[in-house]
């Protein structure tokens, strides 16, 4: 017996579509559409309707770059800053009791990224673990991550952390209507990858998120993109300057006038901008603003404030290596690296640099620039919250032959061909080719058994060791998985101590106006 193709939410009813043996309901709106008056402010609730509502397709993407949401060569997802809506996958098949849901968020340092990209349909995870796998799309760039609050009026107000408050939304939308889905709200795993990964350990950290997950899991988190007030206020108001606006007391109307396409151009300057005055940094992020994020995630974590969620955290073995390629955002060669120290802590920079072998060689600064983006926060985090609540962290080494040809190794967001089971797509094969798709297989079993059994039961598979700071055991994803011992050690101590831009003695932070 399968399960209805209708189904009734809170908001009213919608039809999906029947995807082999999946059940697929996409672009259902979680909140009302962020256009008009509500540009620039907190989701609202959307707009109940009559009759049977389609929810065969995906819904547009937030406003971005277009290779953002390009799904194949010729074929890109449609843009509208109508963009709030999630999507829902579901086995067929009846179930006796509810099922496990996982609620992903994408990555795209929260300015590129569409649901409807085919690596994150879900389906291959779906069947396999008998999950509710459900997708969100979120605002994104100055219309998600810039806070321009400092200029409200009393007849036009302006939130902060809006991408972030859209998540949140989504949240909630899964905790009022999942179970109508055949999931269970109480068994909620909330899990992304880079940007994604970031929202999920700085929703661990807001007070608005708890409840609303039971467990986590962080894929790659940049911990370093949650900027503080002072630092964002600076950058909204060199925003609004690049926009166009000379006087920012005309800066409302600025922003209420501005297109899409102004506000992504302005948006791309600034972003250019920043990376040359302050490698490592980047405009576009959560904010602690006192309010819906009243620190620092680090620091909620290193005082034990997160919510005490079990947790899989952990990197990819070479973050850095697809930056200078795709996305040139990362302090990855010498003279950016030597900057950034320069702007934190230039105390520290002979004894880290001496830890990366070759260094200023382009291998080793990128190795660099990936650790200090990614692999050192993940640490950091993980040391935290295993004090707390149960804490798993890997490192993902695996990459098939081309990869290490090109000069990738287990680069940025690899991982995820293993966990949504990828490789048998034209992309997986085209990556595994020649040699490779037989180790990408093994490795995928690992990663999709470790991940379903943390979503169904809690914890991993067995041979997984939780993470403490006196034996820090890790698992490695490769041919063969394995579990070490504080891997990266030597790397692991130089860093310690530094603190970077979220440091309070940071030149950068002293400098801005």
């Amino acid at each position: 017996m399968t399960r209805s193709l209708e189904v009734t939410t809170a908001d009213g009813v919608v039809r999906g579509r029947r995807v082999g043996d999946l059940l697929a309901w996409r672009g259902i709106p979680f909140a009302a559409s962020p256009v008009g008056p509500l540009r620039l402010r907190a989701p609202q609730p959307t707009e109940p309707w009559t009759g049977v509502r389609d929810a065969g397709r995906f819904g547009a993407a937030a406003p971005q770059h277009p290779m953002g949401v390009t799904l194949r060569p010729g074929k890109r997802q449609p843009m509208s800053e109508d963009c709030l809506t999630l999507n829902v996958l579901a086995p067929a098949a009846a179930s006796t009791t509810p099922r496990p849901v996982m609620v992903f968020i994408h990555g795209g340092a929260f300015v590129l990224g569409t649901t409807a990209l085919g690596i994150y349909h879900g389906d291959r995870l779906a069947r396999r673990g008998d999950v509710v796998y459900v997708s969100v799309n979120y605002r994104l760039g100055p219309l998600g991550y810039l806070d321009f609050t400092e200029f409200s009026t009393p007849e036009r107000s302006f939130d902060s952390n809006l991408g972030l408050r859209d998540q949140v939304a989504a949240l909630q939308w899964v905790q009022r209507n999942i179970a109508a889905f055949g999931g269970d709200p109480d068994n909620v795993t909330l899990f992304g990858e880079s940007a994604g990964a970031t929202s999920v350990t700085t929703l661990m950290a807001t007070p608005a998120a708890r409840g609303l997950f039971a467990r986590a899991i962080a894929e790659s988190s940049a911990p370093v993109l949650v900027n503080d007030a002072h630092r964002a206020r600076h950058w909204a108001r060199e925003f609004t300057t690049l926009l166009g606006c000379d006087d920012l007391s005309d800066a409302t109307r600025t922003l209420d006038s501005a297109t899409p396409v102004e506000l992504g151009k302005a948006g791309s300057r600034l972003g250019a901008k920043v990376l040359s005055e302050t490698p490592g940094l980047h405009p576009f992020g959560p904010v602690v603003d006192g309010e819906f994020v009243p620190e620092d995630p680090l620091a909620a974590f290193r005082a034990g404030r997160a919510h005490p969620v079990p947790l899989i955290i952990g990197t990819n073995a070479r973050e850095g290596t697809l930056f200078p390629r795709m996305m040139d955002a990362l302090p990855t060669d010498a003279g950016r690296i030597d900057a950034m120290f320069a702007l934190t802590d230039p105390e520290a920079r002979a004894r880290v640099v001496d830890a990366y072998v070759g260094y200023p060689d382009p291998v080793a600064a990128i190795d660099l620039g990936g650790d200090v983006t990614f692999w050192k926060p993940s640490i950091e985090i993980a040391e935290a919250h295993s004090a707390h609540a149960p804490t798993y962290s890997y490192r993902f080494d695996y990459a098939p032959r081309l990869m290490h040809w090109a000069g990738l190794g287990a680069t940025h967001a690899f991982e995820m061909f293993a966990v949504f089971g990828y490789g048998a797509s034209a992309a997986g094969r085209a990556l595994t080719a020649p040699g490779g798709r037989r180790g990408l297989r093994a490795v995928t079993d690992r990663v999709q058994e470790n991940w379903i059994s943390f979503v169904r039961n809690g914890v991993p598979t067995p041979w997984w060791p939780r993470y403490d700071v006196d034996h820090r055991r890790t698992l490695i994803f490769d041919v063969p998985t394995r579990v070490e011992r504080d891997p990266g050690r030597d790397r692991r101590l130089a860093w310690t101590g530094y603190l970077g831009y979220h440091g309070e003695d940071s030149v950068a932070a002293e400098s801005l106006p």
